[in-house]
Order: C-alpha cells, then sequence, then structure tokens
C-alpha cells in the first residue's frame, strides 16, 4: 500500500474556510497528526498530502488545503495553492463550521459542480450547534451527502467514512485498462524497454511495470526485451505477437524491425488513453503542422526528476520538433503539478505520459487547454508525428486512427481544391 503510486491513488482533499477544522478533520480521519492543527487562522499553507488504505477503496491520498478565503500578498499565494489543488481531486469533501454557511461556500459548492468533482460537505464541530435544516435539505435534494462531524471528539466520522465510500468515482473502482483489453488472454505483447541513464538503476520505470501487470492482470503474456534484442526475440516466436509496445525514443528502429502487420505503439501513447483522452491528444499532435519558426511551445512533466544527458523532454523533442518545422522555436518546460493559468501567446502544449499523476489532474490540463482554444498532446504523439509514423503508432486505436485518417483526406481535398485551375 506504502509503495502504491500517488497518480493510482483516489486523490480526496479538503476545501473550505480558514479555521473551519480542516486540518484536525484529516488527522482525525487518517488517526495521525498529519497536519498543524492551531487556533490561529492560516495555520496550513502549502497543502499537506497523506497516504493511507481506506477500505475497499484501496490506496488514497488525502489533501489538506489552506483556507481559500485567505487575505493579504502571502494568503492570496496560500489560496491559489489550495485552489491549484482542484485540478487533481477526484473528491472533495467541503467543510464548514456548523450553523456558518455562506455565499464563500455557495459559490466552492458551484466550482466543484462545474468540474463535475464529486462532493461532500462536512459541517464540522458539530458540539457547538444544530445545523440548519433547509441547508441539510437542500443539499440532499441536490443529491449532495451532508455529514456533521466533530473532528476533536471523533463524532461522525464512521459516516464521513461510509459517504467518502459510496461518493467515490465509479471508474476509481474499476479503472480503465492500459494495454489489456488490446491483448487477447492468452495472447503475447512484446515490450520493448531501452535502458538509458534516467532508468533507476536496478528497476524498470513505472509506465512498464504497470503496463506488465496490467497484461498479467488480463491473463495475457509479455515478453520484454531492449531495443537491441527485438529482431532476435520476434524470429524465435513461432506466430506474430499481438501487439508491440516501445519506450517513445526507440520509435524508428523498432518500427523498422517489427513486421508491418503487427500493430505497434508506445507507452506514452497507452498512457495518453490511460491518463487522458488519446482523441483530444491525436487532435493536438495534428497542430504540429502548423508550427513555424518563432512559436511558443510548453513542455510539461509531471514528474520531478532531474534531467541528465539527453533528456527526452528537453533535449530530444525540442530537436526533433526543430527539425520538422524547420527552424528554432520558443521552448518553456515546467514540472510537477505547476502549469499555467494564462495560455495567451502559447501554439502547443506536448505533456508527458503522466503516469505520476493521478487522471483528473491530466484531463484538467486538457480541458483547460481546450476552453483557451490551445492544441495539446504527448510525448509519445509527438514524437511518432515529427518522425512520420503516426499512423502506424495509431494502429491499435481505431477511433484515434480514423481520426487522423479523416484528416488526411481532408487535407487532400483542400489540396486538390487549391491546384485546380480557374473556370
Amino acid at each position: 500500500m506504502q509503495r502504491t503510486p500517488r497518480g493510482n491513488r483516489l486523490h480526496i482533499a479538503l476545501f473550505g474556510r480558514r479555521n473551519v477544522g480542516k486540518s484536525s478533520l484529516l488527522n482525525a480521519l487518517t488517526r495521525q497528526d498529519v497536519s498543524i492543527v492551531s487556533a490561529i487562522a492560516g495555520t496550513t499553507t502549502d497543502p499537506v498530502e497523506k497516504p493511507m488504505e481506506l477500505l475497499p477503496l484501496g490506496p488514497v491520498l488525502f489533501i489538506d488545503t489552506a483556507g481559500i478565503d485567505d487575505t493579504g500578498a502571502l494568503g492570496e499565494l496560500r489560496a491559489a495553492k489550495a485552489r491549484a489543488v482542484l485540478d487533481r481531486t477526484d473528491l472533495a469533501v467541503l467543510v464548514s463550521r456548523q450553523g456558518d454557511w455562506s455565499d464563500f461556500e455557495e459559490r466552492l459548492l458551484e466550482e466543484l459542480g462545474s468540474r463535475q468533482i464529486p462532493v461532500i460537505v462536512v459541517s464540522n464541530q458539530s458540539d457547538l450547534g444544530i445545523a440548519p435544516p433547509a441547508l441539510r435539505q437542500r443539499l440532499q435534494a441536490a443529491g449532495v451527502p451532508f455529514v456533521e462531524t466533530t473532528a476533536t471528539s471523533g463524532a461522525g466520522l464512521l459516516d464521513l467514512r461510509e459517504a467518502l465510500i459510496r461518493a467515490a468515482p465509479a471508474d476509481l473502482l474499476d479503472p480503465p485498462s492500459i494495454a489489456g483489453d488490446l491483448v487477447p488472454p492468452g495472447e503475447l505483447a512484446v515490450l520493448v524497454v531501452p535502458i538509458d541513464m534516467e532508468a533507476p538503476k536496478g528497476r524498470l520505470i513505472l509506465p512498464q511495470v504497470q503496463t506488465i501487470r496490467d497484461l498479467l492482470d488480463s491473463d495475457a503474456c509479455c515478453l520484454v526485451v531492449k531495443e537491441r534484442e527485438l529482431r532476435a526475440a520476434l524470429a524465435r516466436l513461432t506466430g506474430p505477437p499481438a501487439l508491440v509496445v516501445t519506450d517513445s525514443q526507440a520509435f524508428l528502429k523498432v518500427a523498422a524491425d517489427t513486421p508491418p502487420e503487427v500493430k505497434l505503439t508506445s507507452f506514452s501513447i497507452l498512457f495518453a488513453r490511460h491518463k487522458g483522452d488519446l482523441v483530444e491528444l491525436v487532435r493536438g499532435a495534428l497542430a504540429i503542422d502548423r508550427l513555424r519558426p518563432g512559436d511558443r511551445v510548453l513542455i510539461c512533466e509531471a514528474c520531478t526528476h532531474h534531467p541528465i544527458g539527453d533528456d527526452i523532454g528537453r533535449v530530444k523533442i525540442p530537436r526533433w520538433l526543430r527539425q520538422y518545422v524547420g527552424g528554432d522555436l520558443d521552448f518553456q518546460h515546467y514540472q510537477g503539478h505547476d502549469f499555467p493559468s494564462d495560455l495567451t501567446g502559447v501554439h502547443l502544449v506536448v505533456h508527458c505520459g503522466g503516469c505520476v499523476q493521478n487522471r483528473r489532474e491530466m484531463l484538467s490540463r486538457i480541458l483547460r487547454c481546450r476552453t483557451a482554444g490551445i492544441p495539446i498532446t504527448n510525448y509519445g504523439l509527438t514524437i511518432a508525428y515529427s518522425l512520420g509514423i503516426f499512423e502506424r503508432a495509431l494502429s491499435p486505436f481505431p477511433s484515434a486512427l480514423d481520426l487522423y485518417r479523416r484528416h488526411l483526406t481532408a487535407e487532400k481535398g483542400l489540396r486538390n481544391r487549391d491546384v485546380q485551375p480557374a473556370s
């Protein structure tokens, strides 16, 4: 449980005004002194995270946030950090003080609803009085669970745990497959795993490990090789594999060594579907054709590894995009949970596979780009497109492949129209 990656955990975040008991509630739920508790408003500054096991949901990540009503220069920064947590919240707990409900809570509840984040309203410090019956009835009529608690005594905590279990999004209990649905039970997937300088010593990187587990859970077979051994490994098989998956950086060599009738993709593209919206990210990759020298490209890396050597996000992808565009581009890099709120002037966002993120955060970023009219794609799709093997890399995904082929047909039609002589 302790080793479950944060990206695979249900993110449960506590929101509310300052000094309503969010930190006390988190400490009571986890039975540990995770957050500092004080009568002084604004004690919590940066979000505080606590991974734990919440049965029957399994591994979860509780996030305590600063009061969103914080004031002053530092207070506004703390509140902004708290609001950023909304982007990765799977389930929200809106905490208010018993009998103290105002337009502030109403606006926060409305924002959670607009983001389609399930929410539980907790009226804390219930020992101070009785919650307004009208509020309880209105929330229940809207389908919003309402729980009264007293964190210091533990009153209502069992009701809150039960509400969390009932409100958890169904797809968290039955997560989407990574590759298991692409390989029938008993069939073989060949996973091509280059070992580079940034791979953890003695281990495989997270997307590779998770893909192996997903295939085994689906009763498929795995053969794991390095790129130099792929051709010999395929020659030893008595029949073709159902799927070949490669690290995106080895796309060209693996595509050359894999028979054209065998479906081929990359770990990054698998995670474009698993963590985000593959069709939308494919649509974003098509915008690479519209890039011109000098355009601004954001490259976003969810993890915070220290880049060394020929780093994919800082060296390889910029090099391939410059070669494709035929000139220099203005690259800016973001890591971790940092993501710009203002996308003005951006021509393309290129995101990593997001293996350490939860799906909610990736979908929030896709939605933010879509709202701003900015195309967004991911590492594997960018590499495949810039190297000219995009259609091959989409072969396992019919809806994404159909989108690309329709795009090619439309582009061909435009070219034919432009070259026709005037009557």
